[in-house]
């Protein structure tokens, strides 16, 4: 009766460590897709930001009543010369949110600064923006990194640098 009970609890001690080797191995997966899923994640938000941008370089094409500086090329494609080139993050989302009329998020102006032919040094241009932004009176933070500007221009505070 002893031998039973020994082979019963060896039985069940062997299912025990299976089933923890197979919970364990599916902890893993799940860590590995939950990762996966915040990357497809990340690049989504980028799409659609991109997506919502070329839309309104498309629009602002089509209406061209900024007076930016525009080319045709030989097959017929607007190109906007380096409108953002040289200035200051604060000069060039000034512009660009001058331009858009409406508040807009740090990506949205870093992606507009870098088709407009700016250029942002560092890791994180987005942070680098958004922080710029906050420090500016000209601009006004209404969500995280959203930014409107301001009623009066403090032009003490914009440098073309």
């Amino acid at each position: 009766m002893i031998e039973e009970f020994k082979e019963i609890i060896t039985g069940l001690e062997q299912r025990i460590s299976l089933y923890k080797s197979k919970l364990h191995d599916l902890q893993k997966k799940r860590d590995k897709v939950e990762d996966e899923i915040g990357t497809v994640r990340k690049y989504l938000e980028l799409a659609e930001t991109l997506y919502r941008v070329e839309i309104e370089k498309a629009k602002g094409a089509s209406v061209s009543t900024s007076g930016e500086e525009k080319m045709e090329s030989p097959d017929g494609i607007l190109i906007e010369k380096t409108k953002y080139s040289g200035l200051s993050v604060p000069r060039s989302a000034f512009m660009i949110l001058k331009d858009a009329g409406k508040a807009l998020h740090a990506k949205e102006i870093y992606c507009r600064l870098i088709d407009g032919g700016g250029r942002i040094r560092g890791k994180t241009p987005v942070t680098s923006v958004a922080t710029s932004l906050s420090r500016d009176k000209n601009f006004k933070k209404v969500s995280p990194n959203t930014f409107l500007l301001v009623e009066e221009p403090h032009t003490e505070n914009i440098s073309k640098e």
